[in-house]
């Protein structure tokens, strides 16, 4: 095995110095970035204003014009944001969940041939809930559909109860007592047996289905027949009924999913699929529809997962977080699964979400560290020396390369280092591209896998390497990413998002100023998940996957882009990019190189992002790892104003 770099005794790191909390700093951050993404919001308004036509204009001009009225008599910036609620969204832009009407216009244009079975299960003492369910199916404008509740024999006489309340037709809805079968998995099976449907719906009580909820599962269902499961957005219903916690999902994102359950409300399964599974399994209760799903992905492409960017199911708020038994059954269901693909990872459980941890092979790879660097030798030493002090991953070279550095200081300590074990230093005086400057380096590297490292960069967590390594080599992960911090602990870096930065971006960076220990929204910042692309501030990936695609664009994107149209080029061909929590660092933001400030360097990043726009256009439009639900006007995964998804036929026009 190669010995890890030693530094001579003169460069030995001083002792690392420890995260501060910085909870000042970082709530200064989150107070500076909400007024930003205030502001940010109002342009988009403006924006989609000037773009718009017809009825759609007309809910951003009255929002916008209550704004500027609140302000102009002294409103405060704080009454602006309690009006820029979900409730208002929901009414400008969602009203068609409670219109009866809604969805009738896709309903009646569907082919009526796909019917659902809907597997409704009783929780105890839940006859209000479960009534609520019930009369939320029976107001479908999509007909096609059989109801199974399935229910202990106690709550046998409160299921008859709401279902008179609800005056259920006795024909398309059946009760199935779980005592006659032994199990509600095997109650489920049963009912599978003796359902109508082509397809089967997972619902509990408490569950309120909008009226063109399963209208919109028919329409996707037509669209894409090669479909077998398919999965929606959610929000939660408080104690009074009203509409809260929106879950804007992504597009089918496996790795997020092993983190937590994106499918089951509102989940839908490709009847012949869950029988060829094997149906409903025993020792789940709470987490039978994610034990289902992930036996039935096993043998999915991920294009036969689909998902539908709208609120299709309202869930009882009590169930929001999943209790304690859930997820312990959520992780063993996961345990079984990596057993059943041959997958070595271990399913850890904490306060801040479930992780899983991948596990190296016995004899690790060789890592090359790819460094590009001119002068700054306080910022060099500080990152050479962290990874050298702090890396506890036994097998890595780093590869320095000088891009014409011409500092006493800077030549000085590039000369020491130079020749130690585990240590390159190469010279490259062409003019600064940073495309060019990695794609030499790993045609220098020995390495199987490359890390792609900014020299603004600080250790902080001393696994980093092991656990990007272990990501980068699952079979189909492209690059990986880390989680990047400025020195005050927010975040920097947390994923890609593509199209953030109003109508012409191209891309900005998830979570941005979240301090470090907050999960952001959907908890989405303490969890591991694909993204479209990463920052090549810190960044592994597989020597033969970055040859594969022709490396960084040095040609078109020299300065800017070049990492995000890499990792895009990883996704066409195949491959998934992915990002952890679980390996951190600070970033020292482009403190060598500075910003594009010059006429010249303007026009090279003009250039630069006329070439995303054109090349990658449609993707950046759509990215799968967000929603077009959310804004992209900020990085903080706001609410979109409006969404960048079409008006439901019937939806309320304010």
């Amino acid at each position: 095995m190669f010995t890890k770099p030693m530094l001579p005794a003169a460069h030995q790191p001083k002792p690392r110095r420890t995260r501060s909390a910085g909870p000042d700093k970082a709530l200064m951050h989150r107070r500076i970035d909400a007024l930003e993404a205030q502001v940010n919001a109002l342009e988009g308004h403006i924006g989609a204003m000037q773009q718009s036509t017809s009825w759609r204009i007309s809910a951003p001009v009255r929002w916008l014009s209550r704004q500027l009225q609140r302000v102009r008599g002294g409103g405060s910036l704080d009454s602006i944001k309690r009006v820029d609620t979900y409730a208002e969204w929901i009414r400008l832009y969602d009203a068609a969940a409670s219109s009866p009407q809604a969805g009738s216009s896709v309903a009646a244009q569907d082919d009526p041939t796909p019917r659902m079975s809907i597997f409704l299960v009783a929780n105890a003492g839940g006859a209000p809930l479960l009534a609520a369910s019930v009369r939320s199916v029976m107001a479908q404008t999509c007909a096609a559909w059989d109801v199974v509740i399935v229910v202990d024999p106690d709550d046998l006489s409160a299921a008859r109860t709401a279902l008179a309340e609800a005056a259920a037709p006795p024909a398309r809805i059946k009760l199935c007592d779980v005592s006659s079968y032994g199990s509600t998995a095997a109650a489920c099976n049963n009912a599978l047996a003796h359902a109508d449907g082509d397809w089967v719906v997972l619902m509990t009580a408490g569950d309120v289905l909008p009226p063109h909820a399963l209208a919109q599962l028919v329409a996707e269902i037509v669209d894409h027949r090669d479909a077998r499961i398919i999965y929606s957005d959610e929000d939660a219903l408080d104690a009074k009924g009203a509409r809260v916690e929106p879950r804007f999902k992504p597009d089918w994102n496996v790795d997020l999913f092993y983190s937590q359950d994106l499918i089951s409300r509102l989940g839908a399964f490709e009847r012949g699929l869950v029988g060829a599974v094997g149906g409903f399994r025993e020792g789940f209760d709470g987490a039978m529809g994610y034990d289902l799903a992930l036996r039935c992905l096993e043998g999915l492409r991920p294009g036969q997962i689909r998902h539908i960017p709208r609120v299709l199911c309202h869930r009882f708020s009590d169930a929001a977080m999943p209790a304690p038994a859930v997820a312990r059954a959520e992780a063993s269901a996961l345990v079984q699964h990596f057993g059943r693909t041959a997958t070595s990872a271990r399913v850890l459980e904490s306060e801040e979400g479930r992780r899983v941890q991948y596990q190296l092979p016995p004899d690790v790879p060789l890592v090359t560290l790819i460094i590009p660097t001119r002068n700054a030798a306080p910022l060099l030493r500080q990152c050479v020396e962290s990874i050298a002090g702090a890396t506890t991953y036994p097998n890595y070279e780093i590869l320095l390369i000088d891009n014409g550095s011409d500092q006493a200081d800077a030549l000085a300590y590039l000369a020491s280092l130079n020749g130690q074990p585990g240590i390159t230093v190469i010279r490259d005086d062409r003019p600064f591209n940073y495309s060019a400057l990695n794609n030499m380096g790993v045609g220098h590297a020995r390495g199987e896998l490359i890390g792609l490292v900014n020299n603004d960069i600080e250790v902080i967590s001393p696994d980093w390497l092991d656990e990007m390594v272990s990501l980068a080599l699952q079979p189909g992960v492209g690059a990986v990413g880390a989680k990047l911090l400025y020195p005050d602990e927010t975040v920097q870096h947390a994923g890609v998002l593509l199209g953030v930065g109003g109508e012409s971006g191209v891309a900005g960076h998830a979570n941005k100023f979240l301090p470090a220990w907050q999960g952001g929204y959907m908890n989405r910042g303490l969890a591991i998940q694909s993204f479209s692309a990463v920052t090549a501030a810190c960044l592994v990936v597989r020597k033969a996957l970055y040859e594969q695609v022709g490396g960084l664009n040095e040609v078109d994107l020299k300065v800017a882009y070049n990492d995000v149209d890499f990792c895009l080029r990883l996704r066409e061909a195949g491959y998934r990019n992915v990002w952890t929590p679980h390996a951190e660092l600070f970033h020292h933001e482009s403190a060598t190189r500075g910003a594009d400030v010059t006429p010249a360097q303007r026009e090279r990043f003009d250039r630069e992002h006329a070439y995303m726009r054109k090349r990658w256009g449609a993707l950046i439009a759509n990215d799968p790892a967000y929603n077009p639900n959310l804004t992209i006007h900020a990085e903080n995964f706001g609410l979109a104003w409006p969404p960048r998804v079409p008006w439901i036929s019937g939806a309320a026009k304010p």
